[in-house]
């Protein structure tokens, strides 16, 4: 695989808007070229378990209500699998259920954030945790 084709964050989003901030944000303050939009927990599956056996992504933004699967049935299936469980995973919903974020912690997500509903805050929640997973992260070498 050549370098310039590594995916470094995937964002699983079935809204299109907050997709489409999601990685103009992410573009904007240079923290990523290299990613990937899914729309749906089943394209998030196939193509998680697909890479399996390559370079990982940085980090997985993960929405919880997705269509087909949701997104804590993807953790829960990237947390049970050898090859995916050292995946970073960010739950970034606008779901404050408790009983989302209690399921979450328990399949091993590495942090949980909840969307913020003025566009201003979304969009600074966004770079800032961009810049805390692409530049001060330390993530596993493979």
């Amino acid at each position: 695989m050549n370098q310039s084709d590594i995916v470094e964050i995937v964002v699983v989003e079935d809204d299109p808007n907050d997709a489409e901030l999601i990685m103009r944000v992410l573009r904007k303050r240079n923290l990523t070229n290299k990613l990937v939009h899914l729309q749906d927990g089943e394209q998030a599956l196939d193509f998680i378990m697909g890479h399996a056996n390559e370079h990982h992504p940085k980090v997985v933004l993960l929405d919880i209500k997705l269509p087909k699967v949701d997104g804590i049935e993807v953790l829960r299936q990237m947390k049970a699998n050898d090859k995916t469980k050292d995946i970073p995973v960010v739950i970034l919903t606008s779901s404050k259920e408790e009983k989302d974020v209690v399921a979450a912690y328990a399949l091993g997500v590495n942090s949980y954030v909840t969307k913020p509903i003025k566009f201003d805050d979304f969009a600074k929640a966004v770079s800032e945790m961009g810049m805390y997973w692409m530049l001060l992260n330390k993530a596993l070498e493979e």
